[in-house]
């Protein structure tokens, strides 16, 4: 017969308690982390909860893609993580920056030199009576930096300025259009040159809300070749909003997100066969959140009529999920 488990003793709970206390906390290496991220918005009386403890870490040099139906609370998030909005509770780190603490000041700074944005509208990214070049020095020349002390000095930041939007223009393919205005270019053009506006800077990440959403198939393509020739070659890190199949299936990680949650990601990676052949294998992944929640899929739910409540078992190496039912109160049968 078993003896029964004598209680803690004091000194089981102080190590319980220093091994918590010692734990790294969540997303602590992560360049992203928002952890159980709040935003309530509140119109004509009405609160609307578009993020609801929302979790996600982003590592630093990731190529990644965020997916949701409308009003899934993607854009709130993309607009949070820019430094346009502030989250309600929870916490959010970008770069080693506490969202939720900036002052004005600090989060216009934050704005000019840790994130860059592509909207999807190209007429919101570029200044319409500057050239493509003027548009990509600007943000270099706004950044706030000391004036210069000398001639020498300002004919070296100068040179240093025209260099850096030289080499932009190049890396993104659009060299020849230096000296055109935005209406003297393509959507894919203006896109490219847009991307090099948000790149100006050198930034810890980059943030696109459906870039290729107003664009054909083709130059879709062309845009999503320059955020992966930024990643491959500037190691930015690069968070993309989209409904584009092209761009999803790109990417080494999808993160779905539903109901203002993350709700399942979509992890790929490259295997060679024995005869040497590479192939891309995708695998889809529910999401755990801190609060050890998950959001089963609605085709998965409906196939198996769940609703409200579901029944589990502990496993050695697996959790069931049974529906409820006539077994619920005698456990779930064979």
């Amino acid at each position: 017969m078993t003896e029964p488990a004598l209680p803690p003793t004091l000194t089981d709970l102080e190590r319980q308690a220093t091994a918590h206390r010692d734990r790294p906390s969540y997303g602590h290496d992560a360049l992203i982390t928002c952890d159980r991220l709040v935003r309530v918005f509140t119109t004509d009386g009405v609160e609307v909860q578009a993020l609801q403890g929302l979790d996600l870490t982003v590592q630093e040099g990731e190529l990644m893609a965020l997916v949701g139906a409308s009003g899934s609370g993607k854009s709130t998030l993309m607009n949070v993580l820019a430094g346009l909005d502030v989250p309600t509770a929870g916490a959010a780190r970008v770069a080693g920056r506490d969202l939720l603490t900036m002052n004005a000041k600090v989060r216009l700074n934050y704005r000019r030199e840790v994130v860059g944005f592509v909207w999807q509208q190209t007429s919101r990214n570029l200044l319409p009576y500057l050239t493509a070049a003027q548009n990509i020095a600007l943000p270099m020349q706004l950044r706030g930096r000391r004036a210069p002390r000398n001639a020498h000095s300002s004919r070296a930041k100068a040179g240093a300025k025209a260099e850096r939007t030289r080499d932009l223009l190049a890396m993104l393919g659009v060299t020849d259009c230096a000296d055109r205005r935005p209406h003297q270019l393509s959507g894919g053009q203006q896109q490219r040159v847009a991307i090099a506006v948000a790149l100006a800077n050198s930034p810890s990440v980059l943030l696109a809300d459906e870039p290729t959403g107003e664009l054909d198939s083709v130059t879709g393509e062309e845009v999503f070749a320059a955020f992966r020739r930024a990643n491959e070659e500037l190691g930015t890190t690069i968070v993309i909003v989209t409904h584009d199949q092209a761009v999803e299936n790109e990417v080494r990680r999808t993160v779905a997100i539903r109901d203002g949650r993350t709700s399942s990601e979509v992890l790929r990676r490259t295997e060679i066969d024995a005869e040497g052949q590479e192939s891309v294998v995708a695998r889809e992944f529910a999401m755990l959140d801190r609060a050890g929640r998950l959001q089963l899929p609605t085709e998965y739910t409906a196939a198996l009529g769940m609703e409200q409540r579901v029944m589990l078992e502990l496993e050695q190496d697996h959790i069931q999920v049974w529906p409820q039912g006539p077994h619920t109160e005698d456990g779930p049968q064979p």
